[in-house]
């Protein structure tokens, strides 16, 4: 039998895939998305919240996490065109905007990331 992944933020574990994203989206807390940043050199700004908090409206009022195509249109149609481009998602998740914005998010993978 395989033995979960754990990721510790400030004394919890909490169980992982082997990319990092939460297996229990009901674990996801303010304070889990600033560990995992955190153990990713980045220090979430109000930038990176809006994406987030935009993220985990769309997932549950969709039931699935969006690609990047997706979220980037609908970034621009909610915060506008300054940031509903890639060039700005990029700056703000350097790892890949859908992909590393969902895991800071308590999100699944989103559908078409590799």
């Amino acid at each position: 039998m395989k033995r979960p992944r754990l990721l510790e933020i400030n004394g919890t574990d909490y169980e992982v895939d082997a990319e990092g994203f939460l297996q229990d989206i009901s674990d996801w807390s303010r304070e889990v998305a600033l560990g995992m940043a955190a153990k990713d050199g980045i220090e979430l700004e109000a930038e990176h919240w809006e994406v987030i908090r935009f993220l985990r409206g769309y997932y549950f009022k969709y039931q699935i996490a969006p690609a990047i195509r997706v979220l980037t249109r609908e970034i621009g149609k909610r915060l506008g065109a300054d940031k509903g481009n890639s060039r700005y998602l990029n700056q703000l998740f350097q790892f890949g905007p859908a992909k590393q914005a969902c895991r800071y998010a308590g999100l699944p993978k989103p559908t078409g990331c590799v």
